[in-house]
């Protein structure tokens, strides 16, 4: 076994702020290739904004173009079944990339399921036929909001069952709301993720608070394109960003089966160059090794950024912030702050309100911060109220 080359953790921030754009700000034009590093989350609604916000110069109607009009970047549901926006031309490595092989199911989000599919006696593979069959309406039809989308769906399942089995398709859902989903609403909820793999369902022009959903092929104007070596690509665009890594951390970063992602690290395991990161083994590709070897720190060591950042999505969460009691501040289940970082560190939190067209800003550092850091943070927190088209509002600083 080839000894492990050591890094340390400095050495690691550094090229991988780098890789994420954040080493300085980016001109507009570089939007493709800073949305494509590893897609950009948005969850909750306008997460990716906040994270382009972070890297480009460019503004909110910038972003929206390229995503609802030129349609040059695409959202649907990819890794962990999160709402993902991403450079349309990337579409397989964030689409068909994800499709597990037979045996290689469940994904994380998609284990529940089992409840819904014991009551109606149906297995997986004949529940997942029927809804991407159903997922052709989709084909000339958009949907406005998640919860109409289920109901939809549901009903044209339920147009192709017998009598016997659509009643227990249509009777009160096991989950959540039983007065506003049935059984099969919940079962398309679940397969609609794995159906996006597919190109059976994107997310179109948000309609005030509402997402709306049609197909790919609507959306786009034609299907995804086939690329025979998109696993490969997409677990070494996922090394290139969160490097080093482990077949583990791609698994969880994923959300995919073991089975899953053992075999997708087995198409470029051969090629890997062994790492020590804090202590333990890990990997790298050789390229990416030398960069880390080139890595300097950033021209501006502060920088802001939103919740679930994609910087903030490395799942060797201790190599951003050491300490487990704040680690469970900042990546929480639901309401994830912002974060201040500071070389690559996590080194504070932030949070904003809107009040009458005002947005307010608070900054928790982790440690007291000199007058001018101060006065960057406060700088940047205006520069994003404006982004986001409001007025700068209160910014307070908290003791750490």
């Amino acid at each position: 076994m080839a000894a492990a080359v050591p890094l340390t953790e400095e050495q690691i921030r550094y090229y991988r702020l780098a890789v994420h754009h954040l080493d300085h700000r980016y001109p507009a034009a570089c939007l493709q290739e800073a949305a494509g590093v590893c897609g950009v989350q948005n969850s909750p609604p306008g997460a990716w904004q906040t994270a382009m916000f972070a890297r480009l110069t460019c503004t909110l109607t910038e972003l929206q173009t390229a995503l609802e009009q030129e349609k040059t970047l695409l959202q649907a549901w990819s890794y962990r079944g999160a709402p993902v926006v991403f450079p349309t031309a990337e579409s397989p490595r964030f689409l068909s990339a994800m499709e597990a092989y037979p045996g290689e199911e469940p994904w994380i989000y998609t284990r529940g399921i089992t409840l819904a599919l014991d009551y109606l006696g149906m297995d997986w593979a004949e529940a997942f036929a029927r809804v991407e069959e159903a997922c052709t309406y989709l084909e000339n039809h958009t949907i406005q909001s998640k919860e109409e989308l289920d109901r939809v769906l549901a009903r044209q399942v339920a147009l192709r069952l017998s009598p016997v089995l659509r009643q227990r398709w249509e009777a009160p859902s096991p989950y959540g709301r039983p007065d506003r989903q049935t059984v099969g609403g919940a079962v398309v909820s679940f397969a609609l993720r794995p159906c996006s793999f597919r190109g059976r369902v994107v997310f179109g022009t948000r309609q005030g608070i509402h997402p709306t959903f049609t197909a790919y092929t609507r959306w786009v104007g034609g299907p995804v394109p086939g690329d025979p070596a998109v696993g490969e690509k997409m677990v070494r665009q996922f090394l290139h960003a969160y490097g080093p890594a482990t077949r583990a951390e791609l698994t969880e970063w994923l959300g995919c089966s073991p089975a899953q992602a053992k075999r997708l690290w087995s198409l470029v395991e051969k090629d890997l160059v062994p790492v020590c990161k804090q202590g333990k083994r890990a990997y790298m590709q050789e390229a990416d090794l030398a960069a880390v070897g080139n890595a300097r720190p950033p021209a501006c060591p502060l920088v802001l950024l939103g919740p679930h950042d994609p910087y903030l999505d490395a799942r060797d969460r201790s190599l951003l912030l050491a300490d487990p009691i704040r680690q469970r501040k900042v990546w929480q289940t639901v309401a994830n702050p912002g974060v201040l970082l500071r070389n690559g560190q996590v080194a504070g939190m932030w949070k904003t309100s809107v009040h009458g067209g005002r947005l307010d800003a608070t900054l928790t550092p982790f440690a007291p911060l000199d007058a001018s850091a101060v006065e960057w943070v406060q700088e940047q927190t205006a520069d994003y109220a404006l982004f986001k088209g409001l007025s700068p509002g209160h910014f307070t600083l908290t003791e750490p």
